[in-house]
């Protein structure tokens, strides 16, 4: 199974780290990341593999939204036909 998180926010140093330290703690792959800054503003988006996780979706949801408060950051992730679904045209 697969999810897509996405991180938006101020950039500063340690953001790709801290999330996926969070990430591998819990054995989530990452498939694919694409990351940019514009102007000061950081965006990232990554696709996962979360078929191996070893902690539930909400923890893992939790944890990243967590560290977002802690960063000043908006970190989301869905699974990946729930973000297909609410991006169709």
């Amino acid at each position: 199974m697969k999810a897509v998180i996405t991180v938006i926010g101020k950039d500063r140093v340690g953001i790709i780290y801290s999330v996926t330290q969070i990430l591998a703690k819990s054995k989530i792959n990452i498939l694919d990341i694409s990351q940019t800054i514009m102007q000061d503003i950081f965006t990232m988006i990554m696709l996962v593999d979360i078929s191996k996780n070893e902690v539930s979706f909400a923890e893992i949801s939790d944890k990243l939204e967590n560290l977002g408060e802690e960063l000043g950051l908006s970190i989301r992730i869905q699974h990946e036909d729930i973000f297909n679904s609410m991006h169709r045209i």
